[in-house]
């Protein structure tokens, strides 16, 4: 399990409290923010309670806090800002095996986007554009299997010096558009290999009604 899925557990997990679960709502529905004081007497909580359960929000970047006057004074006699919590705008998401959708919408998109500006064949958009976020995820990771952790593919050492990908994530799309997008996967996959520098690694086939398309195979040494 990697540390960006038990982060999202994590996250997702912090609401199960149904006290946290509440306060989450009533944050969620003041868009321009909404205090300790003012939550707490409108949940019916104690001040110290609502404050816990808010800083425990924040911790998981569910809400985002911020300061700011609530009137036009300023100067001596001002007061001080007064610290106000909204709903956060990173997204958390988790499902079980690890899918990774909003990769795959974000490759397309960007696959669409260059074929209305330059034209050409979209297919080959796709193909180029996964391949080049294979790279830069590659290249972060340090290595292919970091990259494989990392995006949920699950690799298992085959013994044979390659890995075998227990997990699609991109499951539910393979299956309806198997061929596009194994297409992008394996682009995908060629980038990450080309990223990191993992030059005696490949991308092969993986066994017909296996979890992933492609497997990871030990390259012969040139």
């Amino acid at each position: 399990m990697t540390d960006s899925f038990s982060r999202r557990i994590q996250a997702i997990g912090c609401l199960d409290d149904p006290v946290r679960r509440r306060i989450y709502e009533a944050v969620s529905a003041h868009p321009e923010g909404i205090g300790r004081a003012a939550l707490a007497e409108e949940l019916g909580l104690a001040r110290s309670t609502a404050a816990f359960h808010l800083e425990r929000l924040a911790d998981e970047g569910l809400v985002e806090a911020a300061s700011r006057r609530l009137t036009d004074r300023t100067g001596p006699g001002a007061g001080r800002p007064a610290k106000l919590y909204r709903r956060g705008s990173t997204e958390t998401s988790v499902s079980v095996p690890d899918r990774r959708y909003d990769l795959a919408a974000d490759l397309m998109a960007r696959a669409i986007e260059r074929t209305a500006d330059s034209g050409g064949d979209v297919h080959a958009a796709l193909d180029a554009v996964a391949h080049d976020a294979g790279v830069g995820r590659g290249a972060e990771a340090g290595s292919l299997v970091a990259t494989l952790e990392q995006t949920g593919y699950e690799p298992m050492d085959d013994g044979a010096g390659g890995f075998i990908l227990r997990n699609c994530p991109f499951h539910r799309l393979a299956r309806e558009h198997t061929s596009t997008v194994c297409a992008l996967n394996v682009a995908f996959l060629t980038g990450a290999r080309d990223g990191s520098r993992d030059a005696d690694l490949g991308i092969a086939p993986a066994e017909a009604g296996g979890p992933c398309c492609a497997r990871i195979v030990r390259e012969p040494r040139r």
